[in-house]
C-alpha cells in the first residue's frame, strides 16, 4: 500500500500491551499501577495542548 506525505501514518490496534498480572506481586502491581497513573497524566496533558491548539485555531478562522 503506497501513502501519501498528507496521510497521516497508520496507528497501532492497540498501543500498550498489559502485563500478565498473575505473576506480579502486590509490591509490583503497585508500582505499575503509579506507571500507569503517570501515562495517564501524561497523555491527558496532550490532549490538552491538543484541545487548546484546536480552539485557538477554531476562533481564529471562525466566521463572523
Amino acid at each position: 500500500m503506497i501513502f501519501s506525505e498528507d496521510d497521516p501514518p497508520p496507528r497501532a490496534k492497540k498501543l500498550l500491551i498489559p502485563p500478565g498480572l498473575d505473576l506480579l506481586g502486590v509490591e509490583e502491581l503497585a508500582e505499575y499501577v503509579a506507571e500507569l497513573q503517570g501515562e495517564i497524566a501524561r497523555v491527558e496533558g496532550a490532549m490538552a495542548k491538543k484541545r487548546a491548539h484546536k480552539d485557538a485555531a477554531s476562533a481564529f478562522f471562525k466566521n463572523k
